[in-house]
């Protein structure tokens, strides 16, 4: 009996907030037809979309109260209400999802109230009943229970009229992905810009300042040669070392744009140059790809071979391993440099772990280390990490970041790929 009272007790109060929300639902319907004269009249175009986002609103709160009672989400979808006035309206007019809530506005001024009082009415006689009579006899509760079935009608009445069509289900995922799309495309744009900047700066900084001090020793040297042939050698060797020095700064950038390693070996035996050169202990482990070395031979390959097979077919079979596109590799390695390169700066860590993995659609990468943690995951979390989601979402991947307080830090790609 006391349970059934309890139970009774939360389904008026769910029954109330509905009763509330009916008033509401009211309110909203005068406001709902005196924005539709303005807009008529075109006074108050501009108090369309915001109508629509109070209705919004308003059905939020219904899904959410339904959701809390039923214990299943209730799925929206709109279209977002974003751009200029005439789109913001065009918009709040042919948004599918708005229309189903402008009929579960009107349905909860009839069933929100309507239960609401069933429920009063059923109170007196279940107190009567279920407290005096059946609860001295010991039974069951008899009209307590109807008060919760109430309840349960009233949430799955709201379900059904706010559960958007599959239509326009399809329509706001259509919205949200082109606006996904669209931010991604800024962010690749972006980084293209600092990309390019960067190469910029290091070509002015580096090569180019090298190439001019070797111009210029060279015409000295050239001055020289007849006068003092020995200083003009001296000039020759400085500008050989100089040519030298430019052609090493041309090869880091180069590395930055496209590595070469990546070309020649593939991502996976990048990768583990990558480990090799780190600073740390890196344990690589790779499923379903692997080494494009070429010149390697056959019987120091590791992949497996079955008895009595040729190592020339072991060669064969690796030269012909798919790889991911070139752009995925690309992505895929410098977002393991990036996180191997903070592992090594800031984490404290000795120890990282590299796991790459071939999917039927997509290129895992995952870095993990054993340091202090602590990294943070938005956009304030550094520009390394800034610019790793940039280039892995102009791919439409996505990046997972979990390092709380005192570590570890696993950093989780997926690249979406065709083999």
């Amino acid at each position: 009996m006391r349970d059934a009272i309890k139970e009774s007790g939360r389904a008026s109060l769910h029954l109330l907030s509905g009763a509330a929300i009916a008033i509401l639902c009211y309110l909203m319907v005068g406001v709902a037809l005196f924005t539709a004269f303005l807009t008529v009249t075109v006074i108050g175009a501009g108090v369309l979309p915001e109508s629509v986002l109070l209705l919004r609103r308003l059905a939020g709160w219904e899904r959410r109260r339904t959701a809390a009672r039923t214990g299943t989400p209730v799925p929206e979808a709109y279209l977002p209400l974003e751009g200029p006035l005439p789109a913001r309206v065009r918009t709040a007019v042919t948004d599918p999802g708005t229309g189903r809530d402008l009929i579960w506005a009107a349905a909860q001024l009839l069933y929100g109230m309507g239960v609401w009082f069933a429920s009063l009415v059923l109170w007196p006689p279940a107190l009567l009943v279920d407290g005096v009579v059946t609860g001295l006899a010991g039974r069951r509760p008899v009209v307590l229970p109807l008060i919760g079935r109430l309840a349960d009608l009233g949430a799955e009445w709201s379900r059904a009229l706010l559960t958007p069509t599959p239509a326009a289900a399809r329509a706001a995922a259509l919205a949200a992905r082109v606006e996904e799309l669209t931010a991604t495309r800024a962010g690749a744009i972006a980084a293209h810009g600092a990309e390019l900047r960067r190469i910029e700066r290091d070509l002015h900084d580096g090569t180019q300042a090298r190439l001019v001090a070797l111009s210029m020793r060279i015409g000295l040297a050239k001055r020289a040669y007849d006068s003092d042939p020995v200083a003009a050698r001296k000039l020759l060797d400085d500008a050989q070392t100089q040519a030298e020095e430019a052609l090493a700064e041309l090869r880091h950038v180069v590395r930055g744009i496209h590595p070469p390693i990546l070309t020649d070996r593939g991502l996976t035996g990048a990768v583990r140059a990558l480990a090799a050169s780190s600073g740390l202990e890196v344990e690589v482990s790779v499923t379903g790809l692997t080494d494009h070395t070429p010149g390697d031979r056959p019987e120091k390959l590791d992949a497996p071979r079955t008895p009595g097979e040729r190592p020339e077919h072991v060669d064969a079979a690796r030269a012909t391993a798919p790889r991911a596109p070139a752009a995925v590799e690309a992505a895929a390695y410098f977002v393991i440099a990036e996180a191997l390169t903070n592992a090594a700066k800031h984490s404290g860590a000795i120890r990282a772990s590299v796991a790459l993995t071939r999917e039927p659609t997509a290129l895992r990468a995952r870095v993990a280390d054993e340091g202090r943690g602590g990294a943070e995951a938005g956009e304030s979390g550094g520009s390394g990490l800034v610019g790793m989601r940039r280039r892995v979402a102009a791919l439409d991947g996505t990046v997972r970041l979990t390092s709380p307080e005192g570590g570890p830090t696993v950093i989780e790609v997926e690249l979406p790929c065709v083999w």
